[in-house]
């Protein structure tokens, strides 16, 4: 799938998360994510495992994945 842009210089991306069960989880994802250089907003929601990440360019998946992993959950990939 290909990035959604939002508005001039800025990439939506959504990715798949396995792990989140409540507002915690999803505040740890976010907070991670949030770290990544050029990203400006993130969503996380447990309940479906989707996080959206608005961000000034394309991120890395390596990096996004590390993020994750880093706040203890496992990135499934972009959807």
């Amino acid at each position: 799938m290909t990035a959604q842009t939002d508005t001039p210089g800025s990439v939506t991306a959504v990715y798949q998360v396995t792990g989140m069960s409540c507002g915690h989880c999803e505040g740890s994802v976010s907070a991670e994510l949030s770290g990544l250089p050029g990203v400006s907003s993130v969503k996380a929601v447990a309940s479906s495992g989707e996080v959206t990440v608005v961000s000034a360019a394309p991120l890395d998946e390596e990096a996004v994945r590390a993020a994750v992993d880093e706040a203890g959950f496992e990135l499934v990939g972009r959807i």
